[in-house]
């Protein structure tokens, strides 16, 4: 029987039921390593400065959830992010780390398979120009690079790069990714190959930027590829095809025109604490195969005037996707 699809929140800067405490975190990139779920996020620990990558996780040996997700905190509390902080001058120091992607790929130049954590980074602001680079994973910390891998080459990615969505598949790193800019009002899509995660081939037009596409999130399920993927509004108002879509195919394309036709799964109704979801994460049950943890940014408005009276949400929407 197929479930009836449902939402929960997992974070909320104002809900203490969330264990937020006050942080705003986002953009989470879902996995399970050995026995226990992870969860990557983004985000401000007290509601400011440039934005660092953390982490959350369910307890071991424990089944995939929207529930019982604990942030990872030091004895005082405080949140402990997974790498320091990068040197001012850097490519990610002012404008910190963005919208994380978990991948375990092969390595060639070390002939072995690593872990990373690829990432947008701002030099100076938190609202871009952005370039992609990665954390690498050697055993015991995540360990920052001191160069992007990953920039603007093409002049329809207007110079700046981000929300990157990474596979390994046949033997290649793939990744898609957003070109230019919200205060543009210009949002395309990219795709790119890769033998190691680090040289890049050619950097190729994956959706058209007038259908505000964001993050596509592919993941494979039996012999096939599904994703998830977002709308977004950039203008006064919300259309109705603003929210996240499904689409499937035999491959993991680097067209959007050989996906199957994308079905809407969540419009941008305002459910008080979201509105508009995106930066979906899409993890399967490991028990039922059209059973989907979609895993997705929101946010809402606080009535607290100012310059930006939004706070910022994580939430999951669990359904049932046609095999």
């Amino acid at each position: 029987m197929t479930m009836i699809p449902k939402e929960a929140k997992i974070f909320d800067p104002n809900d203490a039921a969330t264990g937020s405490n006050g942080a705003e975190l986002l953009d989470s990139s879902v996995v399970k390593r050995g026995d226990q779920w992870h969860m990557f996020l983004a985000g401000q620990a007290h509601g400011f400065g440039a934005p660092r990558l953390y982490s959350a996780t369910l307890p071991t040996g424990a089944p995939l959830s929207a529930a019982g997700w604990q942030l990872t905190r030091d004895t005082s509390g405080e949140l402990i992010p997974l790498a320091a902080p990068s040197a001012q001058g850097t490519w990610d120091a002012n404008g910190g780390r963005h919208c994380p992607s978990y991948v375990r790929g092969f390595d060639p130049q070390t002939n072995r398979w690593i872990e990373r954590i690829y990432y947008a980074g701002g030099a100076e602001f938190i609202w871009g120009p952005y370039t992609i680079g990665y954390l690498e994973w050697d055993g015991t910390a995540w360990q920052p690079q001191s160069e992007p891998a990953f920039h603007a080459t093409e002049d329809w990615e207007h110079g700046s790069v981000y929300e990157p969505n990474l596979i390994y598949h046949d033997g290649k790193w793939k990744m898609w990714y957003v070109a230019g800019s919200n205060h543009e009002k210009y949002l395309a899509h990219g795709y790119s190959e890769s033998e190691d995660g680090r040289t890049w081939g050619a950097h190729t037009l994956f959706a058209p930027a007038d259908m505000f596409l964001f993050d596509f999130c592919v993941r494979p399920r039996g012999d096939s590829f599904d994703a998830i993927f977002a709308r977004v509004a950039l203008g006064d108002s919300i259309p109705p095809e603003t929210g996240l879509w499904h689409c499937r195919a035999d491959a993991p394309h680097g067209d959007l025109k050989q996906w199957s036709e994308p079905v809407q799964i969540m419009t941008a109704e305002d459910r008080g604490w979201h509105t508009g979801p995106w930066k979906p994460s899409l993890v399967f049950d490991e028990q039922k195969s059209q059973r989907a943890l979609i895993f997705f940014d929101g946010l809402y408005n606080t009535g607290a005037g100012g310059p930006f009276p939004f706070a910022f949400t994580l939430g999951c929407l669990e359904l049932d996707l046609p095999e």
